[in-house]
């Protein structure tokens, strides 16, 4: 940062009476504290003062690790899937076919996993290297978590980029002494696959407070056998006319030929093709077969994450405490698809081939009279394609913290890497051995193969890794706060702070590898790499103007070497109206820069999730003359992706406004409006626009020099339109009073999404997402998680509840088939008994009522029948959890 910005930047920050921004809002609770306990000062996720716990009231969602397994919650992703304001995520079912690198995000409000700021103890992880746009959740070490809080408000006048939908803050063991061992496992009911199960020892030696130190490790193994489609009636299939579904490739086994005379058609389809796989097509006059691709993907994959966190904390006196902190995870992710397509490759049969129509292995076709035919065919000796994602993470973090001359301090210099790769381990086949196999007359893609058909085949695996990634990030950060004077109110805190970050990004593509097969989706990708450096200050002000009534106030400069600064101002405003009404806004202005790979991402060409008719050369589903309707007409086509040197950072301002009532000491209640407005969204245009608009984007399809072939169509990141959600979050805590049969409480946490609109161009046409299936997703209008929790020693009870609201369904369909998703709601039911003082048991059951997930006849996941983003596929599930204490 040069001398000008920095005054410039300076002069924004303190200016008198401008109006910076803060972190202020909504608490479950209001704060209440034993008049006869010490009063500590505490930093609360999304603010840099240290302020008493019982003078602040923060828009907070606090989990605590110990309920957890209460309810049967075994990774982060699960846990942040409680929350009602995660309108969705990304975990191991997307990767199935979607290359994510088995990564798994959150996505507060909806607005993306790159705009949900993920932390853990108050300091940013390395992104993970696919994308480099969200924290893996997989990293983080649950097995020493102490509680998890989400900042439901932007924060990036704090924080920094990345903060506009909120923040996840994963805070672990402070200071802990003892040993345990923890095992889990988790057994889905008498229907295979997807059980899970889990083992993790932790170790704590040293009383801070008493012997000056303490040093805490903790080790995890999690391990998620594979779930295949076909374990479940309601995902075994993409074949369901009964709901106007046909969600099949034409690339299938048998093959389909299409013949230099204009022929198109397939040997065994006057046989009925070869159920369950493959199926005669519907369309009329089309003597082809479809393949019923659904029946051989994963709907969960098998994936398995081991991790390690080790601290060692150091006392200084009374007012300095040091911290040398070590993580390492590393996460696999085996997934599996169908067989290989193999399809517009040039893959040519010749009437001398024993396998030709008609002499007298394969049955004949009428017609052919001899003329060399196009084989679009998947091998299936070969087996389904097998994928193997490993993702490796580290963090090392050196940090200070305490009281110097009046002042809380805190310094920390952190290194974080992020490594990720990809490898072919079955399925996968030589493009050019397969031409070579069918033009020579070896193999056979209408039938079984020979002895010398199968060794070919054998011989002509793919194996090996394709992809190395790696993200690297430095940083050196500090902040310090302090009361400067006494108020009418209180007193006013101060805080300021600032950051400098370094972060790499590589991205390595064995092109001699991956471009021996079309289906890898890396044949021409190219290397990438790319770097910056982001320099930040930021100042924060606690106002309190009266007694009841204080305002805080915030900002933050951010300049990054390579797309420029910005400025990020917040304000908030609390009210305590009485001991049982609290009032509460706040304002806040955001912003988060392209990531690495949104400007330097590799350009990868895969399959589009659905099929689609060429809007040129296949016009109202009729193929044009010359073109083979096996590759032109409902078809999966090639989608190209990548990077943009010419992406933009996006912007936004937050605004909401709550009330927090507390009637009696039993019950509390909160209500908290917001209000996003996001311009100039960072994304890809989605296939469904691109393919349901071919006017409008007739720009991004490609075709070969005779457009005679649809190479692909072009789907880069870029910046689209704007974003304007708002809504409104509702809590309820009752604690019935103490009683000779035990505690009861009540807790009810909900999100209701009045409107979520969003424009795929700038100054384009809004399109309305609350409540319906638009492009890519739904946005549910409410969801709520709800549990009773019955406590007397020494026996606990909890039943849990979570409820997703219907919607419109994508509707892609025949419109009297058009119909509205169902509400999802299960149940988690579970005890825990703790009365020996070595040995903690809990035992439970998810999906307490045996609950499916509503159908949807979304087509955008590979996954069809459901909607893996939001459901569960296990159905009810038994688990226990016992930790021995030694």
């Amino acid at each position: 940062m040069n001398e000008k910005t920095l005054s410039v930047a300076l002069r924004m920050l303190f200016a008198g009476g401008a109006a910076l921004g803060a972190v202020l809002a909504a608490a479950p609770a209001l704060a209440r504290q034993d008049a006869a306990a010490p009063m500590q000062r505490v930093e609360i996720t999304g603010s840099s003062i240290k302020r008493l716990a019982a003078q602040t009231s923060l828009p907070i969602t606090s989990i605590r690790a110990e309920d957890f397994a209460k309810q049967g919650l075994s990774t982060a992703q699960e846990v942040l899937a409680t929350i009602p304001m995660n309108q969705s995520g990304e975990g191991a079912s997307q990767s199935v076919g979607e290359g994510t690198g088995g990564r798994a995000t959150a996505d507060l409000r909806g607005l993306g996993g790159d705009k949900t700021l993920v932390l853990l103890n108050g300091r940013r992880l390395a992104n993970h290297p696919f994308f480099a746009d969200s924290v893996d959740l997989n990293i983080i070490p649950v097995a020493a978590l102490d509680r998890v809080e989400v900042l439901r408000d932007g924060a990036s006048a704090i924080y920094g980029t990345d903060a506009i939908g909120g923040v996840i803050n994963f805070i672990t063991k402070r200071s802990y002494t003892g040993r345990g061992v923890t095992v889990e496992a988790f057994v889905p009911e008498g229907r295979g696959g997807g059980d899970e199960q889990r083992i993790n020892i932790t170790g704590g030696w040293g009383d801070l407070n008493t012997d000056g130190w303490n040093l805490l490790a903790v080790a995890d193994y999690h391990r998620q056998s594979a779930l295949v489609a076909t374990d479940r009636a309601f995902s075994s299939t993409g074949v369901q006319p009964q709901h106007g579904v046909v969600q099949t490739s034409g690339t299938p086994f048998p093959a389909n030929f299409y013949s230099d005379l204009g022929i198109s058609g397939n040997p065994s389809f006057a046989g009925g093709c070869l159920p369950p796989g493959s199926v005669p097509s519907t369309d009329p006059g089309n003597n082809t077969c479809r393949f019923d691709y659904t029946r051989y993907i994963d709907n969960i994959p098998l994936t398995q994450q081991e991790s390690f966190l080790g601290r060692f904390t150091k006392k200084f006196g009374p007012d300095h405490t040091a911290n040398l902190e070590y993580m390492h995870t590393r996460s696999t992710n085996a997934s599996k698809v169908a067989p290989p397509p193999l399809a517009g490759i040039g893959m040519m049969m010749f009437v001398t081939s024993p396998f030709y129509p008609g002499r007298g292995i394969t049955p004949a076709v009428a017609g052919l009279t001899g003329e060399p035919l196009d084989i679009s065919w998947r091998p299936l000796v070969t087996g389904q394609r097998e994928q193997l994602d490993v993702s490796l993470s580290e963090r090392i973090l050196a940090s200070l913290e305490g009281s110097f001359y009046g002042w809380d301090y805190n310094t920390g210099l952190t290194h974080s890497v992020g490594r990720a790769r990809s490898a072919f381990t079955g399925g996968y086949v030589i493009d050019e051995r397969m031409i070579e196999g069918v033009g020579a007359g070896i193999l056979n893609p209408f039938g079984e193969q020979t002895a010398a058909g199968t060794a070919f085949l054998q011989n002509s695996l793919l194996l090996g890794r394709f992809l190395n990634a790696k993200v690297n990030s430095s940083a050196l950060d500090f902040k310090a706060s302090r009361d400067l004077m006494t108020m009418a109110g209180g007193p006013l805190g101060f805080a300021i702070g600032g950051e400098v970050r370094h972060d790499k990004a590589v991205y390595l593509v064995n092109r001699t590898l991956a471009g021996q097969a079309s289906s890898s989706g890396y044949a021409d990708a190219q290397d990438q790499r790319g770097s910056r450096t982001i320099q930040a200050l930021f100042a924060e002000v606690n106002v309190p103007l009266i007694k009841d009534l204080e305002i805080n106030l915030a900002g933050r400069y951010d300049h990054y070497s390579d797309v420029g600064g910005n400025f990020n101002p917040k304000v908030a405003l609390r009210w305590q109206l009485s001991p049982r009404v609290l009032m509460r806004g706040s304002y806040n202005q955001g912003f988060r820069a392209p990531t690495l790979y949104d400007i330097y991402g590799p350009q990868t060409t895969t399959n589009t999730a659905e099929p689609w008719d060429d809007p040129v050369l296949c016009p109202n589903g009729t193929a044009v003359a010359g073109a083979n309707p096996n590759l032109v007409c409902n078809q999966q086509q090639n989608i190209r992706s990548g990077g943009s040197l010419n992406v933009e950072p996006e912007t936004s301002r937050t605004y909401s406004a709550g009330i927090v009532l507390e009637p009696t000491r039993a019950l509390t209640l909160s209500a908290d409006y917001w209000d996003i407005l996001l311009k100039d969204q960072i994304n890809e245009l989605a296939e469904q626009t691109i393919f349901g608009d071919y006017q409008k984007y007739q720009s991004l399809y490609v075709y070969n020099a005779t457009r005679t072939r649809l190479d692909y169509v072009l789907a880069n990141t870029m910046n689209l339109g704007e974003i304007r959600t708002r809504g409104l979050d509702l809590s309820l805590l009752y604690r019935l009073p103490r009683a000779p049969w035990g505690n009861l409480t009540l807790t009810v946490d909900g999100t209701y999404v009045d409107k979520y609109d969003y424009q795929n161009e700038r100054g384009g046409p809004f399109t309305q997402n609350a409540g319906r299936y638009a492009d890519e997703n739904p946005v549910f209008r409410w969801r709520h998680n709800a549990s009773i929790a019955w406590n007397q020693a020494p026996w606990t009870m909890t039943l849990t509840n979570r409820y997703l609201s219907g919607y419109d369904d994508q509707n892609g369909v025949d419109p009297e088939f058009e119909q509205r998703v169902d509400a999802y709601s299960t149940w988690t039911l579970s005890g825990t008994y703790s009365g020996n003082k070595d040995i903690d048991v809990t035992a439970g059951i998810k999906n307490l009522f045996d609950e499916d997930p509503p159908y949807t006849n979304q087509t955008t996941r590979f996954q069809q029948g459901y909607d893996p983003r939001y459901t569960d596929p296990l159905g009810r599930t038994f688990y226990v959890r016992a930790t021995y204490k030694f």
